[in-house]
């Protein structure tokens, strides 16, 4: 019972306003832990990383909080989070937000045809569901779902795989349906199409 009123407490702390001085803390966390592996602009850097740039300053949040309360598993980002503060997760959240990574080049246009296709119109045969019902057309998404534009092929691959084994320990109900779904050539393909989206 303490965990959820905790919880709820830091879910209703992240919706306070975002000083010019916590953007500086935020910068100053960024340059000292997160640049390692997302980049100082959110631009990650490896493709196993998340590319944070241009995220809904919420959805970052959100994701923040669940590392830190252990909703949602990770080795690697919940030490990150443990001490992060509702303000520090917020305006980290602001911060990533207002950075930019273009989308890039795919060269396989046969490939970005069947992303595109699956993307924008899901596969009626399997019953899958298209991206952009939720994502939106550019996938862009919304506070409560993340944008997917620009992501790494590997990590959207990655994280499809752990929503459909059930290793992803947040957002998963809907996600699961989805995944399952998925051959590994729509995944693949899928992956590479929301890359190239700005």
């Amino acid at each position: 019972m303490n965990r959820c009123i905790a919880t709820a407490a830091l879910f209703a702390a992240l919706s306070l306003p975002v000083q010019a001085g916590d953007l500086a803390r935020a910068e100053a966390i960024v340059s000292e832990r997160c640049s390692l592996c997302h980049g100082m602009k959110g631009e990650a850097v490896s493709a196993v990383f998340p590319r944070l740039a241009g995220q809904h300053s919420e959805y970052i949040s959100k994701q923040l909080a669940e590392f830190k309360s252990g909703k949602r598993k990770s080795e690697s980002m919940q030490p990150q989070a443990e001490n992060l503060s509702p303000a520090e997760m917020q305006a980290l959240g602001r911060y990533f937000e207002a950075k930019q990574v273009p989308g890039r080049q795919i060269r396989d246009a046969e490939l970005l045809a069947v992303g595109k296709y699956i993307f924008l119109r899901g596969n009626p045969f399997s019953g899958l569901p298209a991206c952009a019902s939720c994502h939106g057309e550019n996938g862009h998404g919304t506070p409560q779902l993340p944008r997917l534009a620009g992501q790494h092929p590997r990590y959207t691959e990655d994280q499809l795989q752990q929503f459909n084994a059930r290793a992803r320990t947040n957002d998963n109900a809907v996600m699961h349906t989805v995944a399952s779904k998925l051959t590994e050539l729509e995944a693949h393909a899928v992956a590479a199409y929301i890359a190239s989206l700005d």
